[in-house]
């Protein structure tokens, strides 16, 4: 009983690539090529952790500079400017990222 055959499926562009076992053994230039594609991808997920991590930051800031009496007032006002510097950076941060692409 065979199985299903497999076909070829063609690449896309900015989606990691799985290494095909059936195309022979790669030479030094395309492993190179392929590891290097590897770590700027693994960058990239990095990158836009750091992103998602500062926005929540900046959100959880900005409660707390809006949280009233509950919090002492020096607290609220430094609360308040990590909230605007680090939703500006994780802007800056998002910019850099778009444009690099």
């Amino acid at each position: 009983m065979a199985g299903k055959p497999l076909k070829i499926v063609p690449t896309v562009p900015g989606v990691a690539e799985l290494y095909d076992l059936g195309r022979g053994p790669e030479t030094t230039a395309q492993r190179v090529k392929r590891l290097q594609n590897e770590a700027r991808l693994l960058a990239r997920e990095e990158i836009e952790r750091l992103d998602r991590d500062l926005r929540r930051l900046a959100e959880q800031a900005k409660t707390i500079a809006d949280g009233g009496e509950a919090y002492p007032a020096g607290i609220r006002d430094l609360a308040s400017r990590i909230g605007v510097d680090t939703a500006q950076r994780a802007d800056i941060l998002r910019a850099l990222l778009e444009r690099s692409q």
